[in-house]
């Protein structure tokens, strides 16, 4: 089919077309999809939570077509760790009525050169940017009919959306009828190193669970920040979870007689907004090099590939420092006191998606982050505990 028959209709990117957001830029491309609003983004200037609120972990297109060729114009930005090897292009995840029938990447875009050690040095987020133009992405031999599409962007590359080209014309999906289930977390949560973005835990336990998820996986930025709070207060959501502890031991980022009034406050936060709805606190999975040992965690490229170690003193512990082991009690403790009076909030043990026999089998290849198979292991474990009809969000 040519270039001129697969985008007879063209149409814009708008906000009818897309989930998972909490807000959009227009920019002088077309769309850029924000998971964060632009009042937070001003009252944090860490450039890794800059980074990682622009890559649209869990944000998708969702409309319905008879079109058999899709083509997604967009301009992606990617990421060049000076001294490490290239990074692999975002993968687009195209699904058909919730399967995944074709992948993509989009080879264009602007190019971001970061110098690791500048970048710890500096507070905001920097690197020497090479301006770029967007690609484009064709998804042809699509079956006809009428038929509704997902197309997952990439969950780890900032993607800034300009137009779909059609040869049908496309509507925006109607509502699906599931339940919305908000989710917070760390990096594992947005999918570090997932290999593609419909096959991250939090998008494999909402398939599996039948619910529409907003993803708020923030990497490196699960912090009990008061403004992620309020965000999670004022949004829309049946069902609200918060993946806690990892980021705090591994930025080393407080003592343990600061972390349970954070975490109380966290909560009495979102509870002002969603009284009574089901909320789950997870604990950190297992994770070796934070099990015993504070933090703050540090890159390691002792054998020439990128892992991460603890480099705390474990003595610091009986001082309040942090460990994995120190957050599990604590919230473990946190919620069976506020159960008392709130029988809607629930814990889960991260152990119990992925324990130290998983890791026996399925070690962390960084040390830190799950792969593609763990990330399954992980979501599939989740639904089954969690989304059951006797579970916390049956």
């Amino acid at each position: 089919m040519s270039d001129s028959q697969a985008g007879r209709f063209r149409t814009p990117i708008s906000a009818a077309l897309l989930r998972g957001w909490i807000e959009l830029e227009e920019t002088p491309s077309g769309i850029l999809p924000h998971r964060l609003p632009q009042w937070a983004r001003t009252q944090c200037e860490d450039k890794q939570l800059a980074m990682v609120e622009q890559q649209p972990s869990g944000v998708r297109l969702c409309f319905s077509t008879e079109a058999t060729t899709i083509e997604l114009e967009a301009l992606p930005t990617k990421r060049l760790y000076v001294g490490m090897p290239p990074r692999p292009d975002g993968i687009y995840d195209l699904l058909l009525d919730g399967a995944i029938v074709a992948q993509g990447s989009i080879a264009e875009g602007n190019l971001l050169r970061v110098d690791l050690a500048k970048w710890a040095a500096d507070a905001k987020l920097s690197g020497e940017m090479e301006p770029g133009s967007p690609g484009r992405l064709q998804f042809a031999g699509l079956p006809g009919g009428e038929k509704a599409i997902e197309i997952w962007l990439p969950h780890d590359e900032i993607t800034e959306l300009v137009a779909l080209r059609t040869n049908a014309p496309v509507r925006p999906a109607p509502p699906s009828g599931h339940r919305l289930w908000l989710h917070h977390g760390s990096s594992i949560s947005q999918g570090s190193n997932s290999a593609h973005p419909s096959g991250i835990w939090p998008a494999v336990a909402a398939s599996r669970g039948r619910v529409d998820l907003m993803n708020l996986g923030l990497g490196g930025n699960a912090l009990l920040d008061p403004f992620l709070a309020r965000i999670i207060r004022d949004q829309s959501a049946d069902l609200i979870s918060l993946k806690l502890g990892i980021n705090i031991v591994n930025m080393d980022l407080m003592r343990l007689r600061a972390f349970g009034t954070a975490v109380h406050g966290f909560l009495d936060t979102i509870r002002d907004g969603h009284p009574t709805t089901p909320l789950l606190i997870v604990s950190p999975i297992f994770c070796p090099i934070h099990e015993q040992t504070p933090g703050p965690g540090a890159p390691d490229f002792s054998d020439g590939q990128l892992k991460f170690r603890a480099t705390g003193d474990e003595r610091d512990v009986a001082k309040g420092a942090l460990t994995l082991t120190v957050i599990r009690d604590s919230l473990c403790a946190i919620v069976a006191q506020r159960r008392e009076r709130d029988p809607n909030i629930h814990y889960l043990d991260g152990r119990h998606l992925y324990g130290e026999q998983d890791h026996e089998l399925q070690p962390l290849p960084d040390r830190l982050h799950p792969d593609s198979a763990t990330h399954r292991l992980i979501g599939e474990r989740f639904a089954a505990t969690i989304f059951g009809g006797d579970c916390p969000f049956g």
